[in-house]
């Protein structure tokens, strides 16, 4: 009795701490990267400012955001964070320059991507009753995908128009919509069995089984397909990374936690963040996003794609390899 009690209070300790925590899903800085010709080099510059300028990549991207944050005004884009429309952003960045792709990562956060993972973690950590989300969150989830599908084609429009008004006609760069990749391992598949807090307390995963299993298995490739029906509606690309970080997420059985005696390595590392309570500076928003290792590798997948005919590709990993070695395939058209 006094042990299970003593288990009670961990599960209520780390209850209140969950509650403290407020992930904002990775792929959530939804929104619009230009490329300008050929090379892809970082751009930074303060957003007041914003200038597209040769041979350099200029992110309008906003971490939080919902498609009506890339609407045009006209159309019901309103500001977020203080910052303007992103599609009206990108039509003043890039009047008079030549630009070679427009890529767009949009869809989580109008899904609710946030409050699902929170309510699954919430779920695992209850000091009593804890049952798995799954069985309450799948019909939700699903519930809204059509709605995730329209804005996206309605931010697809946005961006087409912004470009046209700025001089650049569809066809004359490359329009390419990105899924998200699975950022947690299916239950049969998670370095910590048992279901236990050691899923909390040494892997940041705190989740059960059935759980990662339904959001690796199902949720992640329910919404990458939404996408791609989206992408198709709206004649953009699409380029799928559903299966990026297969065997190199949170809690993997083939990854290992970098820490005393073991360096970081894009080979044995996991490439996500694990969960945090956020008492540290960043932790409550970088939780379950793509680390060093993962945006390293998205933008390996992104490369592979741009130096390709336009199409529709999955990008996948190579297994015992870093992020530089990512492969991409073609997508067969629905």
């Amino acid at each position: 009795m006094g042990g299970q009690q003593q288990h009670q209070r961990r599960r209520s300790r780390a209850y209140r701490s969950c509650l403290r925590h407020r992930d904002e899903h990775e792929r959530s800085a939804s929104g619009v990267r230009h490329f300008l010709r050929r090379r892809l080099q970082p751009f930074r510059q303060r957003r007041s400012r914003l200038r597209a300028r040769p041979n350099r990549r200029l992110n309008l991207a906003c971490s939080g955001a919902t498609s009506t944050a890339i609407l045009l005004p006209e159309h019901g884009g309103s500001p977020f964070k203080t910052e303007s429309s992103q599609a009206k952003q990108l039509q003043d960045a890039v009047t008079g320059h030549a630009v070679r792709a427009v890529v767009v990562s949009v869809g989580g956060n109008d899904l609710g991507f946030e409050s699902v993972i929170t309510s699954c973690a919430k779920s695992f950590l209850a000091p009593i009753g804890a049952t798995p989300c799954a069985p309450s969150e799948g019909p939700r989830v699903r519930d809204r995908l059509p709605a995730m599908r329209t804005a996206a084609v309605k931010a697809l429009g946005d961006i087409t128009t912004a470009m046209d008004r700025a001089g650049h006609p569809k066809g004359s760069y490359r329009l390419i919509l990105q899924s998200y990749p699975s950022l947690l391992p299916d239950g049969a598949r998670i370095r910590y069995p048992g279901e236990r807090y050691d899923r909390l307390t040494q892997g940041g995963c705190p989740f059960f089984d059935k759980d990662l299993t339904w959001a690796h298995d199902e949720l992640v490739p329910e919404i990458s397909s939404t996408l791609a029906a989206a992408a198709r509606t709206a004649g953009a690309e699409f380029l799928d990374l559903s299966g990026a970080f297969d065997g190199r997420q949170v809690c993997s059985t083939s990854t290992v936690q970098a820490g005393p005696g073991r360096q970081p390595s894009g080979r044995t590392s996991e490439w996500v963040r694990f969960v945090a309570s956020g008492l540290g500076q960043g932790q409550r928003q970088e939780s379950l996003h793509p680390n060093y290792y993962g945006q390293r590798a998205l933008g390996t997948c992104l490369g592979l794609q741009l130096d390709r005919a336009p199409g529709r590709y999955a990008c996948t990993n190579t297994p015992g390899t870093g992020p530089a070695d990512m492969r991409l395939q073609p997508v067969p058209s629905a």
